[in-house]
């Protein structure tokens, strides 16, 4: 609530509208959904009218005033005009300017590895509040040719000076600073470049300079602030003046930078270029590294030299379950949302969800309810499996599922705690997607945590450091408590979704927790309901079983949804918080192979989503 006042107030005082900085009002349309006065769906809409961005190339215009923007002309986010097609690729990021780079990437003979790792380096320059090079994230690949998919693990894990219980706590176990989400202690050790740059030599096909040139032109020549970037440099207002280096990149004569402002990094588009022309050990070794260490240590953190040389990508093997005759592969841990995936999933397909009607009173109890164990499970069992023992087996059991579908009463709400996932265990956050032609599929999850991550810029560098040590627990003795190169447990899900081996769908999110309720039900409505995949993602939705501000039992709901369903829910005994007509987070990107082989991808209308077809 403070950050939201702090912004209006800042609005009042800059002289612009205050709908930049929060929720439109009630009543809103999101422009791209099929209703019943007979309205065309999205993909409707798109066959009739293709929108420009799919027809516009080269990465030199993505930042120009020409190119298609996620604002309208009073500087309010615009909810339509999300989804592109294409016949050879389609790429669906958070923002134009990095999907049109990708689907550049893919005109030019790159593959889906390739755009991905263009996309990557091209987010960290127009989206840097949400992650960038001073973080790191998650790479699901499925490779058309040989039907291997790999799981790419460049999580930050713990500096090896980190230790359990390093945050300061009063006598009820309440933190007493803003340390472990703010400042040095916060920051871990970021993996992003590593990741990046081993896909590209394992998976790749195009050199170093071909992939990362467009996002050195792009920190060079500037790209221009969306509505939520400068809602989001309003919120984040005080961490900008705390951390004076960082205020030096996103802040304008003292105040954040207005709606189509232009804003160029070219210290960033240096550091890039040292990466572009030295490879990763420009970025763990040498000056680089030494700007991160003295710029956490100055900020009271505890990140080496040596934990900068010494950090490894992991190659993990990726969660797999079945919903509906369709295979879903998602994050493994340090992951939870993977599992917490399948679990959902598993527990909704002991439902007919499509006779109960998308988003009635019937079906988002189930949903709930389903939610609400799976997240009890996830904050038990989940953490990282290097380091602890977790029942991936039981919880992605379809016999346990089911013994927890028999839970669900149809007629009132009900708390849960975790269930007995051991029993069944057997021997045996931006987020973008992207697919090509040959069916090779992308999907990538990256973060640097909160938005504006640590605070933390090293000097003349222009990054910013993560604050990827907030998502240890503070307490000691917990599966997810801090240990020295541990990972934090995430909720990062970049998911994949095949049938008989061939491509149906690549999804993710940003958004925390919610990430893994947003998945599972853009994943539902495509399967259950039979949804075009833009209407998919823009439909009302909801959120239960674990967020930072409700109770585990509070139904999170976007008022897009009925009245009478609202009341029907509290009537079962729900909680509920209506939060608008749109929430800002989960912000799905997509893509889908239809049938005839034509890719259709779709964006989230929540932040500033655009996908890109070629």
């Amino acid at each position: 609530m403070r950050k939201k006042q702090l912004a209006l107030v800042l609005a009042a005082v800059l002289g612009i509208s205050s709908a930049g900085c929060a929720a439109p009002a009630k009543g809103t349309g999101a422009g791209t959904e099929a209703d019943a006065s007979g309205k065309a769906s999205a993909k409707e809409t798109s066959a009739k009218n293709a929108p420009e961005a799919d027809q516009e190339s080269g990465a030199e215009n993505a930042g120009k005033s020409g190119a298609w923007k996620p604002y309208d002309e009073n500087g309010q986010i615009k909810r339509d005009d999300r989804d592109g097609t294409g016949k050879n690729g389609v790429v669906s990021t958070g923002k134009y300017e990095a999907s049109r780079i990708g689907a550049d990437i893919i005109e030019a003979g790159g593959n889906a590895v390739d755009a991905a790792v263009a996309v990557g380096f091209a987010l960290g320059v127009c989206e840097p509040q949400s992650s960038g090079i001073g973080g790191g994230g998650f790479m699901l690949i499925h490779s058309a040719e040989t039907g291997e998919n790999v799981f790419v693990d460049f999580r930050e894990p713990a500096p090896a000076g980190a230790w359990a219980g390093m945050w300061p706590m009063d006598e009820d176990g309440e933190l007493t600073d803003e340390t472990k989400w703010l400042g040095g202690p916060s920051v871990a050790v970021p993996g992003e470049v590593k990741g990046l740059l081993y896909a590209l030599d394992t998976y790749g096909t195009m050199s170093r300079e071909e992939v990362m040139n467009p996002a050195i032109r792009l920190a060079e020549e500037g790209y221009e602030v969306s509505a939520v970037l400068n809602r989001d440099m309003m919120e984040e207002f005080e961490v900008l003046q705390q951390f004076e280096e960082c205020g030096k990149l996103y802040l304008k004569d003292g105040y954040p930078y207005s709606v189509g402002d232009t804003l160029k990094n070219p210290d960033l588009a240096k550091t890039l270029s040292m990466i572009r022309d030295g490879g990763a050990d420009a970025f763990y070794k040498g000056e680089v590294a030494e700007a991160m260490v003295k710029a956490v240590a100055d900020a009271g953190g505890v990140l080496s030299m040596e934990d900068l040389e010494n950090y490894d990508v992991k190659l993990r093997t990726p969660v797999s379950g079945a919903y509906r005759g369709y295979e879903v592969l998602s994050s493994p841990p340090p992951s939870s949302g993977g599992t917490t995936i399948v679990e959902i999933l598993n527990i909704l397909e002991n439902f007919d969800l499509k006779e109960m009607g998308h988003n009635s009173t019937g079906h988002l109890h189930t949903l709930t309810e389903a939610m609400k164990m799976a997240y009890q499970d996830r904050g038990y069992f989940a953490a990282d499996t290097d380091f602890i023992d977790v029942p991936l087996g039981g919880l992605s059991s379809k016999e346990y599922a089911a013994s927890l579908a028999a839970r669900i009463d149809p007629d009132k709400a009900q708390i849960f705690g975790h269930g007995d996932a051991w029993g069944y265990e057997s021997t045996d956050t931006t987020h973008y997607s992207i697919m090509d032609k040959s069916g090779n599929i992308v999907a990538v999850t990256k973060t640097i945590n909160y938005v504006f991550g640590s605070g933390v810029v090293p000097a003349g560098y222009g990054f910013i450091m993560n604050d990827e040590m907030d998502d240890f627990d503070a307490e000691t003795g917990t599966a997810n408590e801090v240990q020295p190169g541990k990972r934090p447990m995430s909720s990062m899900s970049p998911t994949i979704v095949l049938r008989d081996g061939k491509p149906v769908m690549t999804v993710g999110a940003p958004g925390s927790q919610r990430i893994i309720s947003g998945v599972a039900q853009v994943i539902s409505n495509v399967i259950d309901f039979d949804m075009d995949i833009q209407d998919a993602i823009s439909a009302p939705r909801i959120h239960a079983g674990s967020d930072w501000t409700t109770s585990d039992e509070t139904i999170m709901i976007e008022t897009r949804i009925p009245q009478d369903v609202i009341e029907g829910l509290k009537k079962l005994g729900h909680p509920v918080l209506e939060t608008g007509d749109w929430m800002d987070y989960p912000c799905v990107q997509a893509v889908v192979m239809l049938p005839d082989g034509t890719l259709r991808g779709g964006a989230d209308p929540r932040r500033d989503g655009k996908a890109v077809g070629y």
